[in-house]
């Protein structure tokens, strides 16, 4: 039965995990999406800021976008998409071996003005790695579907 706005709780949280990385998924995905030296050749990534080879932000956002979707189906909630993100902060580089999982904490719900079977849902997204060590967070701007009997 799937989980409407109003079922959903301003302070849910919710944990999800596990997703690990490889340096060949890192450079394969840096490769095409973000080609920058620290993300695709190890002896550059050695002499950069990062010490050696990091995962593209833009990658560990993707693979925490599809814990986030996991949390989502595992809570069954009636999702309609997202207005997008607030606050995108790359905390710490991802390497090689890393194995990452979020937490989730709903922040704020309120019932779209303009479309009144909709309601916004946003939520903290904090992707940890296997220390247990912050490497990103986000807003997420979701929108959730009202129970069709209460728009």
């Amino acid at each position: 039965m799937p989980r409407y706005f109003e079922d959903i709780e301003v302070g849910e949280t919710y944990e999800h995990g596990s997703q690990s990385v490889t340096k060949e998924e890192i450079v394969e995905f840096a490769e095409e999406f973000d080609p920058q030296p620290f993300h695709v050749d190890e002896e550059a990534a050695e002499e950069s800021a990062f010490g050696g080879l990091a995962a593209s932000g833009w990658h560990t956002a993707a693979m925490c976008m599809r814990l986030l979707v996991e949390v989502m189906d595992e809570a069954d909630w009636a999702s309609q998409g997202a207005r997008g993100i607030d606050a995108l902060r790359w905390i710490r580089p991802v390497r090689p071996g890393d194995t990452l999982s979020v937490e989730v904490e709903v922040v704020e719900k309120r019932v779209d003005e303009d479309d009144p079977t909709i309601g916004h849902v946003d939520n903290e997204l904090t992707g940890y790695n296997q220390d247990g060590d912050a490497v990103i967070s986000w807003v997420g701007l979701g929108m959730i579907e009202r129970r069709p009997d209460e728009g």
